[in-house]
């Protein structure tokens, strides 16, 4: 299988795990013009599964090093299973309502708050679970993390206490997003307890391998939707209830956006695992999280939801970028000493 040999290539992928969780959004706010987010997630599920196994079947089962894909999904012990399993289940549930976020209250405001309160929670998680990396320099760089989230969420409520995107629908929004980073953040421990993250080249029995591991995970996110987004699209957050009759009458173009969404987010987060064997759980998850900074781009200067911003309001949002660029500047430092 492939595996990560340093750790300037660790942060590349986890770089480019960022664009991805950044990204995926912009699929549901395309889809979002003519179909229900609750719809459109269903697609988006599929698209993670289908991708965990393309990706199983490549990059998991060619090249020397460690085991095969197939070969390492049949000797992993059930309750490995079971943790990756769970991840999948607690993730299905927090981006789901992070979805609901999005459609409500937007990519600018959800990313940033519902992330960001995953990211500063699961770092604390996930370094104490497995420590690697200058524990204070880590932490400097959350910090920083954190006082962009806090400056977005004032440059959104100044913006909506303007008048013009000020309603019920953006406050339930950031309630949602609240939850949802908070349920976020314990998903991607469950994933990386099972993987030996010190040795991928020769894996602990009974254990798994980047690419077993993101695939049970998917299992579990797609298990899960039977539940889980079943019982929001009979109750849904807003507007009225849907049903998979009205699934199954989306045009090819419309599922093949939220198949192309979670294609997105499943190679973001398979290449957050990959990279975790060199990086560390902590800072690999870390910078993925950088995502909100990506999903404010796309909110900011595509989606033009801050269109008509006051001057404070720039310089609010100014100061988010810089600080959560200098913030994963401080976790990519960490990860080197």
């Amino acid at each position: 299988m492939f595996i990560v040999e340093s750790y300037g290539l660790a942060v590349v992928l986890c770089f480019i795990t960022m664009l991805c969780w950044g990204s995926w959004g912009n699929s549901q706010k395309l889809a979002g013009k003519s179909w229900r987010y609750e719809l459109f997630y269903w697609d988006y599920v599929i698209g993670i599964l289908l991708t965990s196994v393309i990706l199983g079947f490549t990059l998991g089962s060619h090249g020397s090093g460690g085991r095969s894909f197939v070969e390492d999904l049949m000797q992993v012990s059930g309750s490995n299973i079971a943790s990756a399993i769970t991840g999948g289940i607690i993730f299905n549930i927090s981006n789901i309502l992070l979805s609901a976020s999005v459609a409500l209250a937007g990519l600018t405001v959800a990313f940033p708050l519902g992330v960001g309160i995953a990211l500063v929670l699961g770092v604390f998680i996930n370094y104490f679970a497995a420590p690697k990396g200058d524990p204070v320099i880590l932490f400097i760089g959350v910090g920083l993390i954190v006082l962009a989230i806090i400056l977005n969420a004032i440059a959104s409520a100044r913006h909506n206490s303007s008048g013009q995107s000020h309603n019920s629908n953006s406050r339930k929004g950031v309630v949602l997003a609240i939850i949802a980073g908070v349920l976020m953040a314990f998903f991607y421990r469950f994933v990386a307890a099972i993987m030996d993250l010190d040795n991928f080249e020769n894996p602990t029995p009974t254990m798994a391998t980047p690419y077993t591991a993101f695939f049970l995970f998917a299992c579990g996110i797609f298990l899960s939707n039977f539940v889980v987004n079943t019982i929001v699209m009979k109750r849904p957050f807003v507007g009225e209830k849907v049903t998979y009759r009205e699934y199954f009458k989306g045009s090819m173009g419309t599922h093949m956006v939220g198949v192309l969404g979670g294609f997105i987010w499943a190679i973001g987060t398979a290449l957050s695992y990959i990279a975790a064997g060199k990086a560390g759980a902590a800072i690999s998850y870390a910078l993925g999280q950088g995502a909100p900074m990506v999903a404010a781009i796309w909110g900011i200067f595509v989606w033009k939801e801050f269109l008509g911003m006051s001057k404070t309001v720039k310089w609010f949002l100014a100061s988010m970028f810089v600080l959560f660029i200098a913030g994963l500047g401080a976790i990519i430092i960490s990860g080197a000493n």
